[in-house]
C-alpha cells in the first residue's frame, strides 16, 4: 500500500517541547524584577513567529525572539547579564539531551523490516543533524530530510525526488499544521499522535474533508498495528476510511 513511510522528528519520536517550555519558565523568572509593558506570552508568541521568516524554526529563532521581546518589554531596560542568561538558556537548549518517546525505537525497528522509512524534520540544521545522531534510530531511516518549513510544496519536492506518488506515501507525526494536512492536502495518507505539550502555532483545526485520509491514534506503538491493517484493506477509499471506527480496535 505505502511505498515510503516518513516520520516526525520533534514531539513525535523524541521531547522537544518541554524544553520551550522550561524555556519560557525561566525567561518569567528573569523579567519578574522588571516593570513590563505589556503581556509576556502574548507578545512573545506575535514575535517568534514573525521571526520564522528571519530564523527559521528552532532554539536561535526562539531565544532571539526572547531576547527582542525583553528589550521592547523593559523598554530596553534589560540588563547585559540578563541578555548574558538568555544566550546561555540557547546553549543549554541546544546541548540538552534526546529523550526518546516510549516505544519509539521498537516501532521504527519494526516498521523498517516492511518498509523504507525516511525522517522529515523541520528546524536549525546543525541542531537536527545533532539530536538525529544522538538519539540512535538514524539507521532505521532510509532517506533524513531537514527541511526549513513543511509546506505542501515541500512535501512534493521530496516525493518528486524520490519518484513516489503522494497516493502511496504516509506520514507520521504530531503537528495537524506540519504533519498531516500538507500531505493530505497532497493526496497522501497521515497519522496523527496528538502532544500534550505543542506549539500554539502548530494548533489548527483541520477541515472536514482531510478527515478522511489521516488516523488519529494515542501513541507510537500503535502505529504499525494501523499500518497492518490499511495494508491489508488494499487502499480502501477515503469515505470508507471515513467510516472506520478505529477507536473500537483499540488503536486509541
Amino acid at each position: 500500500m505505502f511505498d515510503l513511510i516518513a516520520f516526525d522528528a520533534d514531539d513525535t519520536l523524541w521531547h522537544n517541547e518541554s524544553l520551550y517550555n522550561m524555556g519560557r519558565d525561566r525567561f518569567h523568572e528573569l523579567l519578574a524584577k522588571y516593570p513590563l509593558q505589556g503581556a509576556v506570552d502574548d507578545r512573545l508568541d506575535e514575535i517568534e513567529v514573525r521571526n520564522l521568516r528571519y530564523y527559521g524554526y528552532g532554539v536561535v529563532n526562539f531565544v532571539l525572539s526572547l531576547i527582542e521581546t525583553a528589550i521592547e518589554l523593559t523598554g530596553g531596560r534589560i540588563s547585559g547579564d540578563d541578555v548574558q542568561n538568555l544566550i546561555d538558556l540557547s546553549k543549554e537548549m541546544l546541548a540538552a539531551e534526546v529523550r526518546l518517546f516510549d516505544r519509539a525505537e521498537e516501532t521504527l525497528a519494526r516498521l523498517s523490516l516492511s518498509y523504507p522509512l525516511m525522517l522529515i524534520t523541520k528546524g536549525d540544521l546543525l541542531h537536527q543533524q545533532t539530536k538525529i545522531e544522538q538519539s540512535g534510530l538514524k539507521d532505521y531511516f532510509r532517506h533524513v530530510k531537514v527541511v526549513s518549513d513543511k509546506r505542501p510544496e515541500t512535501y512534493a519536492a521530496i516525493l518528486s525526488g524520490h519518484n513516489i506518488r503522494a497516493s502511496r506515501f504516509l506520514m507520521v507525526g504530531n503537528s495537524l499544521r506540519s504533519d498531516v494536512l500538507p500531505v493530505v492536502e497532497l493526496g497522501g495518507w497521515a497519522v496523527y499522535i496528538p502532544n500534550d505539550l505543542t506549539w500554539s502555532h502548530e494548533e489548527i483545526d483541520p477541515p472536514d474533508d482531510a478527515r478522511g485520509r489521516y488516523f488519529e491514534v494515542a501513541h507510537l506503538g500503535l502505529v504499525p498495528g494501523l499500518i497492518e491493517q490499511l495494508a491489508s484493506s488494499v487502499m480502501i477509499s477515503p469515505r470508507q476510511h471515513q467510516r472506520r471506527d478505529y477507536r473500537r480496535k483499540g488503536l486509541t
